[in-house]
């Protein structure tokens, strides 16, 4: 390949093809080829494996970025953040729940700083108007393990 001089951006690059750098190339000429997703079922680009961008992404990135941003935002590890958050301390639902600071200081990671509540208890617990009512609630229950431990 020779060196040249993009007549579409001026910089001066290797050539590629119909004239253009590669970055250009591939910005205004090359048109990847549009397949159906395995998953989805749009007619996207393929990117991997038969699927497309954001269901490979979601398939084979998300749980890594998912254990990476507990390990940042909370400082722990994502077996730790799993075992507390199996289920709700009050409730015991199991589909999705929240990690919750006792002491409210996110900088404490000690493993008795935390507990999982769902989506419903943890918003309350931020509500001044039921924030006593759930916080006897966790007391009581907090209060019965470590008598039976």
């Amino acid at each position: 390949m020779e060196k040249f001089i993009c007549p579409n951006c001026g910089k001066d690059t290797l050539k590629h093809a119909k004239g253009l750098c590669t970055t250009c190339y591939k910005k205004l000429v090359w048109k990847p080829k549009k397949h159906k997703c395995k998953k989805c079922g749009r007619t996207l680009p393929h990117h991997a494996k038969g699927l497309c961008g954001g269901c490979y992404n979601a398939l084979f990135h998300l749980d890594y970025n998912k254990n990476r941003n507990y390990e940042k935002y909370h400082n722990i590890k994502s077996e730790l953040y799993r075992e507390i958050t199996q289920k709700c301390l009050i409730c015991g639902f199991s589909k999705v729940v929240e990690l919750h600071h006792l002491d409210n200081n996110h900088k404490n990671s000690l493993k008795e700083n935390f507990i999982g509540l769902c989506p419903n208890h943890h918003k309350m617990i931020h509500i001044q108007k039921f924030r006593e009512e759930v916080l006897e609630e966790i007391n009581k229950i907090l209060k019965t393990q470590k008598e039976f431990s």
